[in-house]
Protein backbone atom coordinates (compact mmCIF):
# COMPACT_ATOMS: atom_id res chain seq x y z
CA UNK A 1 0.00 0.00 0.00
CA UNK A 2 1.46 3.24 -0.66
CA UNK A 3 0.24 6.85 -1.10
CA UNK A 4 -3.42 7.43 0.39
CA UNK A 5 -6.26 8.78 -1.41
CA UNK A 6 -8.89 9.22 0.99
CA UNK A 7 -10.82 11.47 -1.30
CA UNK A 8 -10.61 9.44 -4.90
CA UNK A 9 -14.10 7.58 -5.54
CA UNK A 10 -12.99 3.81 -5.06
CA UNK A 11 -14.71 2.36 -8.36
CA UNK A 12 -12.43 4.97 -10.45
CA UNK A 13 -9.32 4.36 -8.65
CA UNK A 14 -9.86 0.69 -8.67
CA UNK A 15 -10.71 0.55 -13.15
CA UNK A 16 -7.50 2.73 -13.06
CA UNK A 17 -5.01 0.72 -11.19
CA UNK A 18 -6.05 -2.37 -13.33
CA UNK A 19 -6.63 -0.79 -16.60
CA UNK A 20 -2.84 0.48 -16.29
CA UNK A 21 -1.25 -2.21 -14.23
CA UNK A 22 -2.27 -4.92 -16.72
CA UNK A 23 -2.74 -8.20 -16.20
CA UNK A 24 -1.16 -10.01 -12.94
CA UNK A 25 0.91 -13.25 -12.76
CA UNK A 26 -2.30 -15.41 -12.59
CA UNK A 27 -0.92 -16.92 -9.94
CA UNK A 28 -3.30 -17.47 -6.38
CA UNK A 29 -1.89 -16.32 -3.19
CA UNK A 30 0.30 -18.64 -1.74
CA UNK A 31 -1.56 -18.10 1.85
CA UNK A 32 -4.47 -19.58 0.72
CA UNK A 33 -2.88 -22.15 -1.68
CA UNK A 34 -1.32 -23.55 1.82
CA UNK A 35 -3.98 -22.93 4.18
CA UNK A 36 -6.07 -25.35 2.18
CA UNK A 37 -3.52 -27.70 1.57
CA UNK A 38 -3.05 -28.00 5.21
CA UNK A 39 -6.51 -28.55 6.14
CA UNK A 40 -7.99 -29.44 2.93
CA UNK A 41 -11.74 -28.95 2.24
CA UNK A 42 -14.23 -30.94 0.38
CA UNK A 43 -14.82 -28.65 -3.18
CA UNK A 44 -18.11 -27.04 -3.10
CA UNK A 45 -19.32 -23.33 -3.41
CA UNK A 46 -16.98 -20.98 -3.19
CA UNK A 47 -17.27 -17.10 -3.02
CA UNK A 48 -14.00 -15.10 -3.79
CA UNK A 49 -14.43 -11.50 -2.32
CA UNK A 50 -12.82 -8.76 -4.04
CA UNK A 51 -10.97 -11.30 -6.43
CA UNK A 52 -9.28 -9.01 -8.75
CA UNK A 53 -7.91 -10.16 -11.97
CA UNK A 54 -9.14 -13.78 -10.67
CA UNK A 55 -6.00 -15.86 -9.42
CA UNK A 56 -7.78 -17.45 -6.65
CA UNK A 57 -10.85 -18.13 -8.21
CA UNK A 58 -9.49 -19.64 -11.01
CA UNK A 59 -6.75 -22.16 -8.74
CA UNK A 60 -10.31 -23.03 -6.52
CA UNK A 61 -12.04 -23.34 -10.05
CA UNK A 62 -9.90 -25.85 -10.85
CA UNK A 63 -9.59 -27.91 -7.32
CA UNK A 64 -13.60 -28.72 -7.92
CA UNK A 65 -15.00 -25.15 -6.40
CA UNK A 66 -18.12 -23.98 -8.10
CA UNK A 67 -17.00 -20.03 -7.43
CA UNK A 68 -18.07 -16.89 -7.87
CA UNK A 69 -15.77 -13.85 -8.10
CA UNK A 70 -17.01 -10.22 -7.25
CA UNK A 71 -14.90 -7.28 -7.42
CA UNK A 72 -16.00 -3.52 -8.38
CA UNK A 73 -13.94 -3.19 -10.96
CA UNK A 74 -15.02 -4.18 -14.44
CA UNK A 75 -11.14 -3.72 -15.77
CA UNK A 76 -10.27 -6.46 -13.06
CA UNK A 77 -13.36 -9.08 -14.17
CA UNK A 78 -12.48 -8.70 -18.31
CA UNK A 79 -8.57 -9.69 -17.57
CA UNK A 80 -10.17 -12.32 -14.88
CA UNK A 81 -12.74 -14.53 -17.70
CA UNK A 82 -10.01 -13.93 -20.32
CA UNK A 83 -7.57 -16.22 -17.71
CA UNK A 84 -10.31 -18.43 -16.98
CA UNK A 85 -11.27 -18.99 -20.69
CA UNK A 86 -7.20 -19.41 -20.88
CA UNK A 87 -6.95 -21.94 -18.20
CA UNK A 88 -10.94 -23.96 -19.12
CA UNK A 89 -12.65 -23.52 -16.11
CA UNK A 90 -14.95 -20.17 -17.07
CA UNK A 91 -17.43 -22.76 -16.99
CA UNK A 92 -17.29 -23.44 -13.15
CA UNK A 93 -17.02 -19.24 -12.39
CA UNK A 94 -19.29 -16.43 -12.53
CA UNK A 95 -18.07 -13.49 -12.14
CA UNK A 96 -19.63 -10.19 -10.57
CA UNK A 97 -19.20 -6.87 -10.48
CA UNK A 98 -20.57 -4.90 -7.23
CA UNK A 99 -19.12 -2.45 -5.10
CA UNK A 100 -19.15 -4.70 -1.84
CA UNK A 101 -19.67 -1.53 0.79
CA UNK A 102 -23.42 -1.32 -0.97
CA UNK A 103 -24.06 -4.61 -2.61
CA UNK A 104 -22.61 -7.66 -1.62
CA UNK A 105 -23.52 -10.97 -3.33
CA UNK A 106 -26.82 -12.37 -2.26
CA UNK A 107 -26.02 -15.65 -1.12
CA UNK A 108 -24.45 -18.81 1.11
CA UNK A 109 -21.48 -20.24 -0.05
CA UNK A 110 -19.46 -23.17 1.78
CA UNK A 111 -16.47 -20.91 1.25
CA UNK A 112 -15.59 -17.18 1.71
CA UNK A 113 -12.16 -16.49 1.08
CA UNK A 114 -11.33 -12.40 1.75
CA UNK A 115 -7.78 -11.83 0.59
CA UNK A 116 -5.89 -8.76 1.31
CA UNK A 117 -8.97 -6.50 1.66
CA UNK A 118 -6.87 -3.24 1.83
CA UNK A 119 -7.41 -0.06 -0.14
CA UNK A 120 -5.82 3.43 -0.61
CA UNK A 121 -8.90 5.03 -0.97
CA UNK A 122 -11.74 4.67 1.81
CA UNK A 123 -12.73 1.40 2.49
CA UNK A 124 -15.47 0.07 5.33
CA UNK A 125 -13.24 -3.24 5.69
CA UNK A 126 -15.12 -4.14 8.96
CA UNK A 127 -18.31 -4.04 7.27
CA UNK A 128 -16.88 -5.66 4.23
CA UNK A 129 -15.56 -8.52 6.63
CA UNK A 130 -19.15 -9.16 8.58
CA UNK A 131 -20.63 -9.26 5.07
CA UNK A 132 -18.93 -12.01 4.04
CA UNK A 133 -19.11 -14.14 7.01
CA UNK A 134 -23.07 -13.45 6.87
CA UNK A 135 -22.34 -15.22 3.42
CA UNK A 136 -20.73 -18.06 5.22
CA UNK A 137 -23.54 -20.88 4.89
CA UNK A 138 -23.87 -23.32 8.15
CA UNK A 139 -20.93 -25.51 8.37
CA UNK A 140 -19.02 -23.04 6.22
CA UNK A 141 -15.52 -21.51 5.85
CA UNK A 142 -14.44 -18.06 6.28
CA UNK A 143 -10.79 -17.78 5.68
CA UNK A 144 -9.22 -14.00 5.71
CA UNK A 145 -5.62 -13.30 4.87
CA UNK A 146 -4.31 -10.19 4.78
CA UNK A 147 -1.16 -7.58 6.16
CA UNK A 148 -0.79 -7.17 9.41
CA UNK A 149 1.71 -4.77 11.41
CA UNK A 150 3.04 -1.31 8.88
CA UNK A 151 5.48 -1.53 5.90
CA UNK A 152 8.26 0.63 7.29
CA UNK A 153 9.07 1.40 3.15
CA UNK A 154 5.53 2.70 2.59
CA UNK A 155 4.55 6.73 2.25
CA UNK A 156 1.18 7.98 2.65
CA UNK A 157 0.08 11.97 1.83
CA UNK A 158 -0.38 12.99 5.52
CA UNK A 159 3.41 11.80 6.62
CA UNK A 160 2.23 8.28 8.14
CA UNK A 161 2.97 5.20 7.77
CA UNK A 162 0.08 2.96 6.91
CA UNK A 163 -0.69 0.28 9.84
CA UNK A 164 -2.54 -2.93 9.12
CA UNK A 165 -4.36 -4.58 11.70
CA UNK A 166 -3.57 -7.82 13.26
CA UNK A 167 -4.78 -11.28 13.49
CA UNK A 168 -6.75 -10.84 16.85
CA UNK A 169 -7.65 -7.04 15.99
CA UNK A 170 -9.82 -8.34 13.47
CA UNK A 171 -10.98 -11.12 15.03
CA UNK A 172 -11.84 -8.37 17.86
CA UNK A 173 -13.59 -6.12 15.55
CA UNK A 174 -15.81 -9.26 13.62
CA UNK A 175 -16.67 -10.25 17.40
CA UNK A 176 -19.11 -13.45 15.78
CA UNK A 177 -20.99 -16.08 17.71
CA UNK A 178 -21.37 -18.75 16.88
CA UNK A 179 -18.11 -19.63 14.84
CA UNK A 180 -15.00 -21.34 15.78
CA UNK A 181 -11.64 -20.20 15.41
CA UNK A 182 -9.96 -23.12 13.64
CA UNK A 183 -6.50 -21.06 12.71
CA UNK A 184 -5.54 -18.38 13.21
CA UNK A 185 -1.42 -17.89 11.98
CA UNK A 186 1.44 -15.75 10.34
CA UNK A 187 2.98 -16.16 7.12
CA UNK A 188 6.19 -14.60 6.08
CA UNK A 189 6.32 -13.39 3.08
CA UNK A 190 8.94 -10.75 0.93
CA UNK A 191 7.65 -7.59 -0.60
CA UNK A 192 9.54 -5.71 -3.31
CA UNK A 193 9.91 -2.10 -2.45
CA UNK A 194 9.37 0.92 -4.85
CA UNK A 195 13.69 0.97 -5.00
CA UNK A 196 13.26 -2.90 -6.23
CA UNK A 197 14.47 -4.09 -2.77
CA UNK A 198 13.01 -6.58 -0.92
CA UNK A 199 11.73 -6.55 2.63
CA UNK A 200 10.41 -9.36 4.62
CA UNK A 201 7.00 -8.70 6.06
CA UNK A 202 4.28 -10.98 7.88
CA UNK A 203 0.83 -11.49 6.61
CA UNK A 204 -2.10 -12.98 8.51
CA UNK A 205 -3.97 -16.30 8.25
CA UNK A 206 -7.34 -16.39 9.85
CA UNK A 207 -9.80 -19.70 9.22
CA UNK A 208 -13.29 -19.99 10.86
CA UNK A 209 -15.58 -22.57 10.84
CA UNK A 210 -19.67 -21.50 10.76
CA UNK A 211 -21.06 -23.92 13.45
CA UNK A 212 -24.31 -25.85 11.63
CA UNK A 213 -27.78 -24.50 12.18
Amino acid sequence: MTEQHPHQNSAEFWEEFYGERGPWTGNPNAALVAELAERPLTPGSALDVACGTGGDAIWLAAQGWAVTGVDIARAALTQAARAAEAAGCADKIHWQQADLETAFPDGAWDLVSVAYLHSPVTLTRERILRSAATAVAPGGTLVIIGHQGTMHWAESSDGQLPSFPTNNETLAALDLADWTLVHSGEVPVMRRKPDGTAESHVDGVIRLRREPA
